[in-house]
């Protein structure tokens, strides 16, 4: 019966991995997969880090979480599920450092519409205006203006300036700001003052809402990491006694372990995706 049930478990981790081991077009799954990890760390705001060093580090991290999880808990299923939960680390904490700056730069676009409509009005031309933002714009966006001013004053070039800042912030907001400057620089228009200040008063109106939205529904992402790790503190402890040891050294506690893994990682997922709200998507990047 054992037998049975691992064989069973050991498919249905493989047909829910098929899609990534064997894709359809195996050139582009790589491709693909180097596009959401540089969106990534765009996003986190490591816009200048290499994809390798994220997958380095994740390795890095998983095999450290492994050896220190060997000097308590030496069970090979254990062991199993620290690397992976290791290796996950990094790229859940990017996720979150991103998360906390888009929250963080919300309420800083609308000002950054407000100063370009500004510098617009006096008659600035639309790099110099953007190029201002590096000296009076908010602080946490300056650095990106700030690239974005010696790239055009390197290269002359409004395109090719714009889209590495774009890249550098890393934002929704931020991606449809550059690109109506970019049409506004293409096409012309007497329009930009009220496409900006439209955008800034919805961008103003979603951030009160989110704000208020995501301080009642804190609560969630709480609950979901203290359900998550109190059964695995559990399984700590009694792996430390020596009964314990040799019941999950056996291949039915190591069935249990890697399923009560499997188990976690979807419920906590169910618990975040309930409380979570839909992110803007980067569309322009």
């Amino acid at each position: 019966m054992t037998v049975v049930w691992g064989g069973t478990l050991a498919a249905g981790i493989l047909l829910g991995l098929a899609p990534w081991l064997w894709p359809a077009d195996g050139a582009r799954a790589p491709e693909a997969a180097d596009g959401r990890l540089r969106r990534l760390l765009d996003t986190g705001g490591y816009a200048h880090a290499p994809t390798a060093a994220l997958v380095l580090v994740s390795l890095g991290f998983g095999a450290f979480t492994a050896a220190v999880s060997s000097l308590f808990v030496p069970l090979p299923s254990v062991l199993t599920v620290a690397a992976a939960f290791g290796a996950w680390a990094p790229l859940a904490l990017l996720r979150r450092r991103a998360r906390a700056l888009r929250r963080s730069r919300r309420a800083l676009w609308p000002d950054v519409c407000e100063l370009l409509i500004s510098s617009v009005r006096a008659g600035m031309p639309l790099p110099e205006a953007l190029a201002a933002l590096a000296v009076i714009g908010p602080e946490p966006l300056r650095p990106a203006f700030g690239r974005f001013a010696a790239d055009f004053a390197a290269s002359g070039h409004f395109d090719a300036a714009a889209l590495r800042a774009k890249a550098a912030l890393g934002d929704p907001v931020g991606d449809r700001i550059i690109e109506t400057l970019r049409m506004a620089r293409q096409v012309g228009g007497t329009e930009l003052t009220a496409v900006l200040r439209a955008l800034a008063a919805s961008v103003r109106a979603e951030a009160a809402l989110r704000g208020e939205v995501e301080a009642r529904q804190s609560w969630i992402r709480g609950a979901a990491v203290v359900g998550v790790a109190a059964p695995w503190l559990v399984l700590g402890l009694l792996a430390m006694r020596p009964e314990g040891a040799r019941a999950y050294a056996s291949p039915e506690g190591a069935v249990l372990v890697l399923a009560g893994a499997g188990v976690s990682v979807v419920a906590y997922q169910l618990m975040l995706r309930m409380g979570r709200l839909p992110e803007p998507r980067r569309w322009l990047a």
